[in-house]
C-alpha cells in the first residue's frame, strides 16, 4: 500500500493507460480522481476503482478549457481534501504527413496534449505550492524523442511536456513538488489493436526485448513516481519502451 491515503487526479483516466494507472494506484490505497471529457465512461470507471475500498470519484473535464480544468481540479480538492499528485494523461492523435496534415489537427493534439498539460500544471500547483508537497506526472511518448512519420503534431506535443516537465520541476523544487514525465514506447491498448499486422510487423523489430508493453507497465512506473521511494526524483524522464529508445 505505498499510496495509502494519496489524493491523486488522473487527466484521461475513463479508459487505456489512464485507467490502468488509475487501477493500479487504487491498489496501492489512494484515493482517485477518474477525469475525462466523457462523464459517463468516467462515472463507470470511478465505480469499478471504488471497488477497491478507496474514495473514487468521477469528474468532467476538457483539458483545453481553463474553466473546466479550474472547475474540475477544485471540485476534486473539495471532496477530498488534498491534492497530493496528478497524472497528466488526456491525450489525442489526428495522424496524417506533415503535407496533408490541416491546420486544425495541428491544433488539435497540441491544445489536448501541450496547453491541457500546461493549464491542469498550472492549476494544481497553485494547491500543491500551499501544501508544499506535491507530485506532477506528464505521460509522453518514444516519438518525443525518436520522432514517428506521420505523427508531426503529436511528436511535437509529447517532446513539449519534457521542456514543460523539467522547467516546472525547477520552478517549484523549493516548494516541495517534484515534476517527471514518462515516456511509453508501443503500449498494447484499444487504439493501437486496430493498426494493421504489418505495422505491428515492424514496430515489433524495433524492440530490443521483443515484446510490447502493456498499460500496467506505464502504470508501475507512475505508482513508482507516485511513492516516497521517488523523493529524490525530479525533472527526469522514465523511458517504458522494451529498448526502442535507450
Amino acid at each position: 500500500m505505498r499510496l495509502e491515503g494519496k489524493n491523486i487526479l488522473i487527466t484521461g483516466a475513463a479508459q487505456g493507460i489512464g485507467k490502468s494507472i488509475a487501477i493500479e494506484m487504487a491498489k496501492e490505497g489512494a484515493n482517485i480522481g477518474v477525469a475525462d471529457i466523457n462523464l459517463g465512461t468516467a462515472e463507470s470507471a470511478a465505480q469499478e476503482i471504488s471497488s477497491s475500498g478507496v474514495k473514487s470519484t468521477a469528474l468532467q473535464l476538457d483539458v483545453s478549457n481553463q474553466s473546466s480544468v479550474t472547475d474540475a481540479v477544485q471540485a476534486f480538492t473539495k471532496e477530498l481534501g488534498s491534492l497530493d499528485v496528478l497524472v497528466n494523461n488526456a491525450g489525442i492523435t489526428r495522424d496524417t504527413l506533415l503535407m496533408r496534415m490541416k491546420e486544425e489537427d495541428w491544433d488539435a493534439v497540441l491544445n489536448i496534449n501541450l496547453k491541457g498539460t500546461f493549464l491542469c500544471m498550472k492549476e494544481s500547483v497553485k494547491i500543491m505550492a500551499k501544501q508544499r508537497y506535491g507530485k506532477i506526472i506528464n505521460i509522453s511518448s518514444v516519438v518525443a524523442f525518436i520522432g514517428n512519420p506521420g505523427q508531426a503534431n503529436y511528436s511535437a506535443s509529447k517532446a513539449g511536456l519534457i521542456g514543460l516537465t523539467r522547467t516546472v520541476a525547477r520552478e517549484y523544487a523549493s516548494r516541495g513538488i517534484r515534476v517527471n514525465a514518462i515516456a511509453p514506447g508501443f503500449i498494447k491498448t484499444a487504439m493501437t489493436d486496430v493498426l494493421p499486422d504489418n505495422v505491428k510487423d515492424e514496430m515489433m523489430k524495433a524492440i530490443p526485448l521483443g515484446q510490447f508493453g502493456t498499460p500496467e507497465d506505464v502504470a508501475r512506473a507512475a505508482i513508482f513516481l507516485s511513492s516516497p521511494e521517488s523523493d529524490y526524483l525530479t525533472g527526469q524522464v522514465i523511458h517504458v519502451n522494451g529498448g526502442m529508445y535507450m
